[in-house]
């Protein structure tokens, strides 16, 4: 996979966090999945797992996840990483076209940026996420849950209900979140190539992709009070939703949604030159 020029516009800031990111692997994993030791509390990821959760327990906890989302981690997303949100507008204005539900698709740069989606999108419900199912034996493991992760299963079993529990999801109306870079790097400014079957959710329930992409900000005035003076503030640009076209060929409708989400989320950053190419399938 080739890394190749990288261009910016005038006055676009590229933040200096100190990581040395591959230049030949775009979806190598940079953050060590940190699972606990006990096995208390461990989940199998098969046919199992509560991939919808109807317990009294989980429902109780939903009312503290509320709670922490839109109080403590808006109020840090906001102070801590300076978070601005522009382009709620095309959202807004297209609202009878994604009442049946949309998915949203963003680069994956700092620790909560699923939830400066939601709050961009102004989903007061919890995005359904996809995620990496280690993570949900790890430390952080209640709230990633409490978040709207659901992890991606391990076997057939969960393979199938994890894909009945999104059927019914669709059919709330949930709107969904991917990241289609795969992993998280943070701080990143180029967008990298984004996987084709990430949309394949999309294509499946007809719903339209809305393209998200983070972009940053040197940290001034009263958020030096806030964060180490390297670490940039960011800005979250919202894209035109983009449709299917249901008569067209299914990969080629795959392909053209991707290209044209990468190209939008390019734009939105300012990015003149973009490194690599737009599409895992085209490296």
């Amino acid at each position: 996979m080739q890394f190749g020029t990288f261009k910016v516009k005038d006055g676009v800031y590229i933040p200096d966090v100190g990581i040395d990111y591959p230049t030949d692997d775009p979806f190598r994993r940079l953050l060590k999945v940190e699972v606990e030791d006990s096995s208390e509390g461990k989940y199998q990821f098969d046919e199992t797992f509560p991939y919808i959760d109807e317990s009294f327990k989980f429902k109780f906890n939903e009312i503290l996840g509320f709670f922490v989302k839109w109080v403590l981690v808006a109020f840090w997303n906001r102070f801590h990483f300076g978070l601005r949100i522009e382009g709620r507008k095309n959202v807004r204005k297209r609202r009878k076209e994604l009442k049946d539900g949309a998915m949203c698709v963003c680069n994956h740069v700092f620790i909560f940026d699923a939830f400066g989606v939601n709050q961009a999108v102004k989903r007061f419900g919890k995005l359904k996420i996809p995620m990496f199912a280690k993570h949900f034996n790890g430390k952080n493991s209640w709230f990633m849950r409490h978040a709207g992760g659901v992890p991606i299963p391990e076997t057939r079993g969960g393979i199938r209900k994890f894909n009945e529990a999104f059927d019914e999801y669709h059919r709330r109306k949930e709107w969904f979140l991917i990241f289609p870079e795969s992993v998280r790097w943070n701080m990143y400014v180029p967008i990298r190539p984004l996987k084709v079957g990430a949309f394949s959710m999309a294509y499946k329930y007809d719903i339209p992709v809305i393209p998200l992409v983070y972009s940053y900000r040197e940290r001034k005035g009263l958020y030096r009070l806030f964060g180490r003076r390297n670490e940039p503030c960011v800005t979250l640009h919202v894209g035109e939703p983009i449709f299917f076209d249901k008569d067209k060929p299914r990969k080629d409708e795959l392909q053209r949604v991707c290209i044209n989400s990468h190209e939008c989320m390019v734009k939105m950053a300012s990015i003149e030159v973009n490194p690599w190419p737009a599409v895992e399938d085209c490296c």
